[in-house]
């Protein structure tokens, strides 16, 4: 594909390859192995001597598609598919840290992100400091010799925080360790951190990338040396956290509109967030795109919208937080995001529910906030939704 193509041409006809019945859409292999032409073929392939696809667990032509189009789309060099966002986290980690290794993160993570960190990885001696997403100099003062990884996600979840990788990406070269951005809540449309001085890009496809909550997958991408060579891909081949061909094909066809479903969820959560801005049992909304969002100049800056999440604490805690989830009639209650469909959950009590109180307070997840992956209904009628629980 050419480098002077758009993203939009480029997520309907990156990695296409098509067989021998030349088929238009791209082709399934539903396959578990490959059949070769000798057994020298065969030797070649498992030495690595000659290309070619061997076992589904870690080559499969469908996810290599996939693969192929996600890494153009975020301008990487190569691509490493996984079975889930977690498993892409957790393939990243086991691919290029040992035991006695140190981890800085942002305290504003996924909360499966910050128990894997803290709870799971200590187990193997792998220690985490968290620090606060936008503070830079925290991060800075958090690096010690041990550290190999700077993980963030930016905007974060819930609260949709916005932190600087220029800045980070520079205190982590001087530092020599790797810069790692989820990606999630923006997808390539919107960010593209390798371009900002990132080293790996984390995606769970499971959100926008699919965009109908139909499937699982997530994806590591950065330079080939540093997940073909440096570990990531050899985790996989060898653990399995693998994506799925029939997955890897669902969200091939998710991307295909990936640019004009992001433009719309972000036109809509734009209004949203000024509707409840100026709703009187709304103390607060977070939202990237509001001038009142603390880093809206840099997330201008970094991002091409606010995005399709839009957080908000609602006056009168977890009773009228819950209220306004249970009344609604339109609105899906559930902890997924990134769907057509419009999603509403608690995060005190879903996403972070598990991760400590102390955890909780220092991210600024209270009993009183809500969040929202607004998606493609007209949005006269989710703000009608949500009014019935605000009222």
């Amino acid at each position: 594909m050419s480098d002077n193509f758009d993203a939009e041409t480029l997520a309907l006809h990156t990695g296409i390859h098509r067989s021998q019945f030349n088929e238009h859409s791209e082709a399934m292999y539903l396959t578990s192995s490959f059949v070769f032409e000798s057994a020298a073929q065969a030797a070649a392939r498992f030495s690595g001597a000659e290309p070619g696809n061997i076992y589904s667990r870690f080559s499969n032509p469908t996810v290599s598609a996939f693969e192929e189009r996600l890494a153009a789309l975020e301008g990487a060099e190569a691509c490493v598919a996984t079975s889930t966002g977690m498993s892409a986290i957790l393939a990243c980690v086991m691919g290029l840290l040992s035991a006695g290794d140190h981890i800085v993160a942002s305290r504003s993570l996924f909360g499966a992100t910050v128990n894997l960190f803290d709870h799971i990885l200590r187990r193997f001696k792998i220690e985490t400091t968290f620090v606060s997403a936008t503070d830079t100099a925290a991060w800075s003062a958090a690096v010690k010799p041990s550290t190999k990884l700077f993980f963030l996600e930016t905007p974060s979840n819930p609260l949709t925080e916005i932190s600087n990788i220029t800045a980070l990406s520079e205190i982590a070269k001087k530092a020599g360790v790797w810069l790692a951005v989820d990606n999630c809540f923006c997808s390539p449309m919107l960010q593209k951190p390798l371009s900002l001085g990132a080293d790996l890009v984390i995606h769970s496809a499971t959100k926008y990338l699919d965009g109908q909550g139909r499937v699982l997958g997530g994806a590591v991408l950065g330079k080939r040396d540093l997940l073909m060579d440096g570990g990531i891909f050899g985790f996989l081949r060898t653990a399995g956290p693998t994506l799925s061909a029939f997955n890897a094909w669902v969200i091939l066809k998710g991307i295909e509109t990936l640019k004009i479903r992001m433009d719309a969820h972000a036109a809509h959560a734009m209004e949203v967030a000024n509707w409840l801005e100026k709703h009187p049992n709304v103390s607060r909304v977070y939202y990237p795109g509001l001038p009142s969002h603390p880093q809206y100049d840099l997330a201008k800056y970094q991002q091409k919208s606010g995005g399709g999440i839009v957080s908000f604490e609602v006056k009168g805690g977890r009773e009228a937080a819950w209220r306004v989830i249970d009344s609604t009639r339109l609105i899906s209650i559930t902890a997924n995001l990134g769907d057509a469909k419009s999603t509403l959950t608690h995060p005190a009590s879903t996403t972070h529910g598990r991760i400590s109180q102390e955890a909780r307070d220092a991210a600024g997840i209270t009993e009183g906030l809500l969040r929202m992956a607004v998606g493609l209904e007209a949005v006269k009628d989710l703000q009608a939704d949500l009014t019935r629980g605000l009222s």
